[in-house]
């Protein structure tokens, strides 16, 4: 039994490695932004064609105005909730940068 759960906890922890080195965790502002501020994401396009990097990520996240980041790489299914306070970057497998939009 030991040796079973073992091996499951070592796949499960595995299966949350990517290969690439590209962030997948939701960003929060350490601020909040002024009330009634929504996401603008205009500024973040310069990020377009560039390596996902959390660097980045927090960069666009206090360009945007938004509250929060959301990251999705290849085949990632999204929520269809709307928030205007959420700012999304999408990587491509390689982890450049492909599209950055509010939502």
């Amino acid at each position: 039994m030991r040796k079973t759960s073992v091996s499951i906890l070592s796949f499960a922890l595995g299966a949350c490695m990517t290969a690439n080195a590209v962030p997948t965790e939701t960003m929060t502002a350490t601020s909040p932004p002024p009330p009634g501020a929504t996401c603008d994401a205009t500024e973040a396009q310069q990020f377009i064609g560039r390596k996902a990097s959390d660097t980045i990520g927090r960069s666009a996240l206090a360009m945007s105005n938004a509250r929060t980041l959301r990251w999705g790489g290849p085949d990632t299914a999204f929520t269809m909730d709307y928030r205007e306070d959420r700012l999304n970057m999408v990587y491509d497998e390689g982890g450049t940068i492909e599209r950055i939009y509010c939502g």
